[in-house]
């Protein structure tokens, strides 16, 4: 059976607002450094991102039910479009950091549109499918968006223009489709208490995602530009981090749903720790070791989420994992939030390792909860199947089919 048409629309915006989206805060790395800001400061623009794109989450349910789907949607891409054209006009990192607030409201309330949208149209026949298209898009989109940093150049109308113009153009898929907007879902409670009740050791899994994939992308270009790498070089760096997470999916997948999840958790922050000083090492050795450090740094760092979630929901059932896939969503907004800065400011005081060591203590900090956690009770006997899980918006988990499903 083929998958409704309207799908196409849908995902050529998930494309269009990834390309933007996911080249903006590699440019405004570089363009900070460009431009003479202090690392402290990127770093804060990575940490307003992430603060934006958790109000955006909270919010946008809300504004979607009184305004409907379409009108949401454009009011959330003006804002990011608003906030990449503002850049050059006002190149000051305050202003910026306000601006990078504006762009994570964009991308969290374009994709609760999004998701929104089709977790009404998704049956249990059609689900499988459609979300392995929807990953494949938001992947591919997301790896192509770091290479495209490579022709853009920092601190310049153009460059922010042209990310301005992909985040207008996702418009026009959703906007002119004539498929009817569905039904407003109501927005799942946010309870954080019901994850940590659930699994501490899923909600200190999802902080530590949180973290690494926050401090490596939006500090991760300083770092290239510290040890040599040249623009193009670094985006290339950032798509190998993307492309090894992507390649990991599906053998992590497979050991998740044979072997106790805690010991698969603890394996892969084990190998992270590792990757960090594999890829401090590779610094020296020139940029083929580089960009290999990069993806196996990827392939040990970027499942880590799905895992924790897959943990998680071992210990609920029905519409609590909808709870949980939003809490949790909660919880790796805060590491995020609160990575970069922090991130951004050992690397100025101590040097460019210094990303990965931070990187690297994180994980550590996990291996030890994890062994205190699985002295504290037993794997489940039952287990969910392991799901790549996007870590787009707290609606995510309907989409899943997670809870009640629609026949």
């Amino acid at each position: 059976m083929k998958l409704p048409l309207s799908f196409g629309a849908l995902f050529l915006s998930v494309a269009l607002l990834q390309l933007s989206s996911g080249a903006t805060a590699p440019l405004d790395a570089l363009s900070g450094l460009a431009l003479g800001f202090a690392t402290e400061q990127i770093g804060l623009l990575g940490s307003a991102h992430f603060f934006g794109f958790f109000i955006g989450c909270w919010w946008a349910p809300r504004l979607m039910g009184t305004i409907g789907h379409s009108r949401a949607f454009a009011a959330f891409t003006a804002t990011g479009a608003i906030g990449l054209m503002a850049h050059m006009i006002f190149p000051d990192p305050l202003v910026w950091a306000a601006l990078r607030i504006m762009s994570g409201l964009c991308v969290a309330g374009c994709y609760t549109v999004i998701e929104a949208w089709l977790n009404a149209e998704l049956t249990n026949a059609t689900r499988g499918r459609t979300m392995g298209a929807y990953r494949v898009v938001d992947l591919g989109a997301s790896l192509m968006a770091q290479v495209i940093i490579g022709v853009l150049e920092p601190a310049t109308y153009a460059a922010y223009n042209l990310l301005a113009i992909l985040c207008c153009a996702a418009l026009f898929p959703l906007t002119l489709s004539k498929a009817t907007q569905p039904a407003t879902p109501a927005a799942p409670r946010l309870r954080p208490g019901l994850a940590w009740r659930r699994s501490p050791l899923a909600v200190a899994g999802v902080m530590v995602a949180g973290l690494t994939a926050a401090a490596f992308r939006m500090v991760g270009p300083v770092y290239g530009e510290a040890v040599g790498l040249r623009t193009d070089q670094i985006g290339l760096f950032l798509a190998a981090y993307v492309l090894g997470g992507a390649l990991a999916q599906y053998p992590v997948g497979w050991l998740a749903d044979r072997r106790d999840r805690r010991h698969v958790l603890i394996g892969l922050s084990v190998a992270a720790m590792a990757g960090c000083a594999v890829t401090v090492a590779a610094a020296g050795m020139g940029t083929g070791a580089v960009m290999v450090a990069a993806t196996v740094f990827g392939m040990t760092t970027f499942p880590i989420y799905s895992v924790s979630s897959a943990h998680a929901f071992d210990f609920a059932e029905g519409d609590a994992q909808v709870e949980i896939s939003a809490a949790l969503m909660f919880f790796y907004a805060i590491g995020a939030i609160l990575s970069p800065l922090i991130a951004a400011a050992l690397l100025a005081r101590v040097g460019p390792g210094a990303l990965f060591s931070f990187i690297a203590l994180g994980h550590l900090a996990l291996v030890l909860f994890g062994l205190a956690r699985m002295r504290a009770r037993p794997s489940p006997a039952e287990r969910v199947p392991y799901t790549y899980v996007p870590r787009t918006t707290y609606l995510v988990g309907r989409l899943l089919g997670f809870g009640r499903r629609r026949d």
